[in-house]
């Protein structure tokens, strides 16, 4: 029982380690963009959050973006495009953790990314 326990453990530290790993070569941050550019996303609150998440956007992100949220394990949790200067996601059916954004253009380039966390 405590071997199997231990197994476990092991499996879900190593599937942390993963994919923090694998977030780390395909996540970029507004620093990263090229050129001058301003950050698409103003602003999202509250974080840490309970039961909502707000991402404020700039005018040029409501042309042809959509906002992806995951899970730690790389599970895609939310997918929603992006049609005026705000969204709200709904948390009601997340865990407790830390989740990842991706703001992606049309072309499906990551054009912003970041983190937040659920509390409950």
């Amino acid at each position: 029982m405590i071997k199997r326990l231990l197994r476990l453990k092991f499996l879900v530290y190593l599937s942390l380690f993963i994919f923090a790993l694998a977030a780390n070569l395909s996540f970029t941050t507004p620093a990263e963009n090229a050129g001058d550019e301003k950050p698409l996303i103003v602003r999202y609150y509250p974080n840490p959050a309970t039961t909502f998440i707000s991402f404020e956007f700039e005018k040029e992100a409501t042309k042809s973006y959509t906002l992806q949220v995951y899970n730690f394990l790389g599970r895609m949790m939310v997918e929603t495009r992006i049609q005026s200067s705000k969204a709200t996601i709904d948390l009601t059916e997340f865990n407790r953790g830390i989740y990842f954004y991706q703001l992606r253009d049309k072309s499906g380039h990551i054009a912003e990314s970041g983190k937040f966390q659920v509390i409950k």
